[in-house]
């Protein structure tokens, strides 16, 4: 199934250079994601800043962020991230057996507290919007203010992109 907006093939347009040089700069290739996203070139420019920083500048362990970010991909079944990042979580240390545990309806104890408690919060930020005190003030013993919004950002971020995915059939 073809995507439900056409690529841009890199280097065909030359108002794009920018914005192309940036992804490469970022990401060593210019994905398919980003190929449809440069229809739009203000968004594709903002697209890359943002997720660039929630990716590559975050204070959060890899191996934590990367699990958000399966876990999103998995509720949301946007299998094109979901394999994106599979080898990239297994190199931040998320063993097969842990990316299997995430796509589970429930994660179940393959996990610590912690990241019990953060894929709770993933969970509600995706299925219900609305976060719980009960369920976001626990976070707080673990992580800083700057953490926190990273945290949160990173969920938001990857809901956001999962839903772009889907929508526009990018990788079926």
């Amino acid at each position: 199934m073809a995507t439900r907006v056409p690529p841009v093939v890199p280097g065909t347009r030359k108002e794009l250079a920018s914005i192309e040089a940036s992804i490469l700069a970022e990401r060593g290739e210019i994905p398919l994601l980003y190929q449809v996203l440069l229809n739009s070139a203000p968004v594709a420019q903002g697209w890359e800043k943002m997720l660039t920083a929630v990716r590559n500048r975050s204070s959060l362990p890899a191996d934590l962020r990367e699990m958000v970010i399966i876990r999103v991909a998995a509720l949301n079944r946007a299998p094109y991230e979901l394999q994106a990042h599979r080898p990239v979580a297994l190199a931040a240390g998320v063993s097969e057996a842990r990316i299997d545990a995430l796509r589970a309806p429930l994660p179940g104890d393959a996990f610590t507290p912690l990241e019990r408690a953060v894929l709770a919060l993933t969970d509600a930020m995706t299925r219900e919007v609305q976060v719980s005190d009960a369920l976001f003030d626990p976070l707080r013993a673990h992580f800083d203010e700057r953490a926190l919004v990273e945290l949160v950002a990173t969920v938001a971020a990857y809901n956001m992109v999962s839903r772009l995915l889907e929508a526009l059939r990018i990788g079926h």
